[in-house]
């Protein structure tokens, strides 16, 4: 199939296809005599894991890994739980940086709402950061 064929079935935009296939996840089987891209049957499900690797917040680096290891004719299962545990491990990492800008935030905020705007200096642009 074409790769408005490809569009069509996916969803996706021919730009898409042509960014996924420049990133290195998404490959024509070939060109056809006038030189438009040819996509075979499996191109849909390789699009749909590009996607969901994308909504587990995987890069496309990373979904390309995975890709080479299930084309060079193995599982790439186990390296997809080591993927996704080292980003659950940045995620929590991240929602604790997270929490603590919210208290701090918070704190300044609290801050600003008990003082009195007309004690702010002429010399500085807003005490309450």
């Amino acid at each position: 199939m074409r790769i408005g064929e490809l569009a069509r079935l996916t969803g996706a935009s021919p730009r898409t296809l042509r960014f996924y296939e420049d990133a290195g996840v998404l490959a024509p089987s070939g060109r056809s005599d006038g030189g438009y891209r040819e996509y075979g049957p499996e191109a849909a499900e390789r699009l749909d894991f590009v996607r969901r690797g994308q909504a587990a917040s995987l890069t496309l680096a990373q979904i390309r890994e995975v890709m080479e290891v299930r084309d060079g004719g193995s599982a790439p299962c186990r390296h997809v739980r080591d993927l996704l545990d080292r980003r659950l491990v940045d995620l929590d990492r991240q929602l604790a940086d997270l929490e603590q800008l919210r208290r701090t935030v918070a704190g300044l905020r609290d801050a600003a709402h008990h003082a009195d705007p007309a004690e702010c200096s002429a010399e500085s642009v807003c005490r309450y950061l």
